[in-house]
């Protein structure tokens, strides 16, 4: 008999343990995937300090705390409100590492952005190799993703996406492929590399 796969899922649980680190997810397009791709793992509860599924504007705002400026300014599906629901999550659940899913599962476009417009984001501590942070704040990376396939591949993918893109903040290897890394300031400065 051959072992199962590890998953993704899996080797992230198994980081934050030796790490002896937690992790919190903020949620709006994958409802809870990604919460419950962790706790399937054995022995998540020592590192899952929780989830929050914030699906509407008014809940990202009420319930973490995602400024209202973001929301009106940016738009739910952006890196601000991404990087604003992981950062929110982190505050509200006390956890070393937070992870945040926005966008358009489809199956048509949402406020003029088409099926498959994902923004996800990691927030960590601000020592991390290779998570850039700005003075006083903590580390972070964004990842601007457009998936392809009907609603459930598309939050298939976005919670794999974020898994490994938290995964490899761990392990301290970003990269930008495909995407955006980069930090941003809460007065709206950019200080983005283009990958």
């Amino acid at each position: 008999m051959t072992a199962a796969p590890v998953t993704t899922a899996a080797r992230v649980v198994g980081l934050l343990r030796e790490a002896g680190q937690t992790v919190a997810a903020a949620e709006s397009l994958t409802g809870g995937l990604v919460t419950a791709a962790l706790t399937d793992v054995p022995g998540s509860s020592a590192v899952v300090a929780g989830g929050v599924v914030a699906y509407t504007p008014a809940a990202k705002i009420e319930v973490l705390g995602v400024p209202p400026g973001v929301v009106e300014g940016h738009g739910v599906v952006s890196r601000e409100c991404a990087e604003a629901m992981a950062d929110g999550v982190r505050a509200l659940l006390g956890a070393d590492w937070a992870l945040s899913t926005t966008g358009v599962a489809g199956p048509g476009p949402s406020d003029g952005h088409p099926a498959g417009t994902v923004h996800i984001a990691v927030v960590g501590p601000r020592d991390t190799p290779g998570l850039p942070a700005l003075p006083g704040e903590s580390g972070r990376v964004h990842r601007a993703l457009s998936l392809v396939g009907d609603r459930t591949a598309v939050r298939v993918s976005a919670v794999e996406a974020v898994l490994q893109l938290l995964e490899e903040a761990l392990r301290g290897g970003l990269s930008a492929p495909g995407g955006t890394v980069g930090i941003s300031s809460t007065d709206g400065t950019d200080a983005a590399e283009e990958g």
